[in-house]
């Protein structure tokens, strides 16, 4: 038995964004700071997450083995400054976290991609790209015109 599927173009299917790149600031010194928040509708135990960093699809020779602010500061981090904002042992819904990079890591123009994994999982729940593509909005009209047109089909 065949069944009939539609590919509907506008439905993520990858990776959510649940942790978004709100801000990436450079400073007259190229500071390279980045604001990240929790933009998920759950708070997160922020001692089992790790992240990753990329600029312009290469992965940063950076260590951020831990997002809770407590053990960052004791732990051996790469590239990292400092980071701020994550306060006690979550990450809550809409709380956001301040990484300053080792300066000049990151220039205007640059692509950033920031992921979040889980350590007992050792799996990504979270990937956010900046600058933020422009989203299309597609309304009524244009999915009449897309998937009811007898022209189309």
């Amino acid at each position: 038995m065949q069944l009939l599927t539609f590919n509907f173009g506008w439905v993520d299917t990858e990776i959510p964004a649940i942790f978004k790149i709100t801000k990436v600031s450079y400073g007259k010194n190229l500071d390279s700071v980045m604001v990240v928040q929790n933009t998920g509708p759950i708070d997160y135990k922020n001692k089992d997450l790790y992240a990753m960093t990329y600029r312009n699809g290469i992965q940063l020779n950076c260590i951020i083995s831990t997002l809770n602010g407590h053990d960052f500061i004791s732990s051996r981090h790469i590239g990292i400054q400092n980071m701020k904002g994550m306060c006690g042992t979550s990450w809550y819904h809409d709380q956001t976290v301040s990484i300053n990079y080792k300066d000049r890591t990151f220039h205007p123009g640059d692509q950033i991609m920031f992921e979040v994994y889980d350590t007992t999982t050792k799996q990504i729940i979270s990937r956010d790209t900046f600058p933020h593509a422009k989203t299309q909005d597609h309304d009524v009209t244009w999915f009449y015109s897309r998937f009811l047109n007898r022209q189309v089909a």
